[in-house]
């Protein structure tokens, strides 16, 4: 068991996921950030010093329904997909081999055409 262990967490793609398990956290840290540093107080800006976390709470008896802060959320989300998103397609993009230019006709192509003109040229005669 031990020896299946060793060689399935050496396979290179459970090592690559983890890698991108710990790249991803750290880049929804950053997101996270521009969202709460930068975004948010934009957004406060345009709506006259509202906070989406702190001024959109919906109080439901002594329940507090903090829609706000799950919009918030939502906002991070997106941002952090379409960043995912590009950062794919550039990839994918590198990635994709060029094409080929296309093959011209061969040595054999020419032959065959050569001997099939003969032969053309032997039935006219």
């Amino acid at each position: 068991m031990i020896k299946e262990f060793k060689e399935f967490i050496s396979r290179g793609s459970v090592i690559d996921l983890a890698v991108g398990v710990l790249i991803g956290g750290a880049f929804n840290a950053i997101v996270t950030s521009l969202n709460d540093t930068l975004l948010s107080p934009l957004v406060g800006l345009f709506t006259g010093g509202l906070s989406l976390e702190k001024n959109l709470i919906l109080t439901i008896g002594k329940t507090h329904l903090r829609f706000g802060a799950f919009l918030q959320s939502v906002i991070t989300f997106l941002i952090t997909a379409f960043v995912i998103f590009l950062i794919v397609k550039a990839l994918n993009k590198l990635r994709k081999p060029k094409e080929a230019a296309p093959a011209g006709p061969t040595e054999a192509d020419y032959l065959r055409e050569i001997r099939d003109l003969l032969a053309e040229k032997e039935k006219q005669e």
